[in-house]
């Protein structure tokens, strides 16, 4: 390859066509930037659903984030219409659909991007330009993204997640800890009780008797965490203590609670995005697993400490069944593991 041939590849402008779930975009953060160290003078995009964009905002390995309103603005016939017309514009030499949907396969096919590679699917599989075999084992999602950009040539050896967050949050976040009298040397954890379904969730009778425990036996600081969505379930979380933690459910954003997690000494969850923002900041974590699989959103990294526990119960892990009805793998977690857990983290 002549070298102007070689520079004009560097300079190709690319688009990600980004997954739904907070944890799989910071899973996919790994590839993102294996993408860029490949293609350093490249243009790159990420579309992203709305309530994603924070997990990918401010990274410098991306240079716009495309907000693609499936349930809004995107929604018909006229908003696709629109989104393609949109796309056009970009001029998007390549797109890599981490996404395996077939409507944004075809947004892709219509708006002209010439390169389009993904993983193969039934259905309109044809209109990939490069097609990816799927890989016929279980793999940790940020192996998973890496498997398809390694069949464009594409490989890393840093396999940490990222999640940027700008200094005037960091302290604005320092300015509300402060104002909840959390000094220097105080012991902060973070407790997130929340779970995009109930079943991931840890008994909040447990939550609040290790929570009293810690306040109690380590004089900890205990910050409960969580979005709008979760504020009832903090209050409920409350009701149940004897001692009052710091309320901080739907009073951050995802940036917000990322730099909360920063300023915690551990942050204590079921497998959910927060833990995984948690494990980017480097904070260590006791992440609790029941009924989803640790190989696959398992936490993932050589810079944080963490301790997973999960327990057999005789259950088929993971068996992602909504319809469990005694949630039992998640009850046989006890307060003392833990304990053991932190104790371990801290060294106490």
């Amino acid at each position: 390859m002549s070298k102007m041939k070689e520079r004009e590849s560097k300079r190709k402008r690319i688009l990600i066509v980004n997954v739904n779930w907070l944890g799989d975009v910071l899973f996919s953060t790994v590839s993102i930037k294996a993408i860029r160290r490949k293609y350093p003078e490249s243009f790159i995009a990420c579309m992203v659903v709305p309530r994603c964009k924070e997990i990918i905002e401010d990274n410098p390995h991306i240079n716009e984030v495309v907000i693609y309103d499936e349930d809004g603005k995107h929604r018909g016939f006229l908003g696709k219409i629109k989104f393609i017309l949109f796309l056009k514009r970009e001029h998007f030499d390549t797109v890599f659909l981490f996404h395996r949907s077939f409507t944004r396969l075809l947004l892709c096919f219509l708006a002209g991007i010439p390169e389009r590679i993904g993983y193969w699917r039934r259905k309109g599989g044809f209109l990939l330009t490069k097609k990816v075999e799927a890989p016929l084992h279980n793999m940790h999602r940020v192996d998973y993204f890496l498997n398809l950009i390694k069949e464009a040539g594409i490989e890393t050896s840093d396999k940490n997640c990222e999640f940027f967050i700008p200094e005037s949050i960091k302290r604005k976040v320092s300015d509300l800890l402060k104002k909840e009298n959390i000094n220097k040397g105080d012991i902060l954890i973070a407790v997130n009780p929340g779970g995009n379904w109930r079943l991931k969730r840890w008994p909040l009778d447990k939550f609040a008797f290790l929570s009293d425990k810690l306040i109690e036996k380590y004089r900890a600081k205990i910050i409960i965490t969580g979005a709008k969505s979760d504020v009832k379930l903090a209050q409920e979380l409350v009701d149940k203590m004897k001692h009052m933690p710091i309320i901080a459910s739907g009073r951050t954003n995802l940036k917000e609670l990322g730099a909360l997690f920063k300023f915690s000494d551990l942050v204590i969850s079921a497998d959910t995005g927060p833990m995984h923002i948690a494990i980017c900041m480097q904070t260590p974590v006791v992440a609790l697993f029941g009924p989803t699989s640790t190989k696959i959103t398992g936490p993932y990294t050589d810079k944080t400490p963490y301790r997973v526990i999960q327990k057999d119960v005789g259950c088929a892990i993971p068996c992602y069944n909504l319809d469990c009805y005694d949630n039992k793998c998640m009850q046989a977690i006890t307060v003392e593991d833990v304990v053991r857990a932190i104790e371990d983290l801290l060294q106490y």
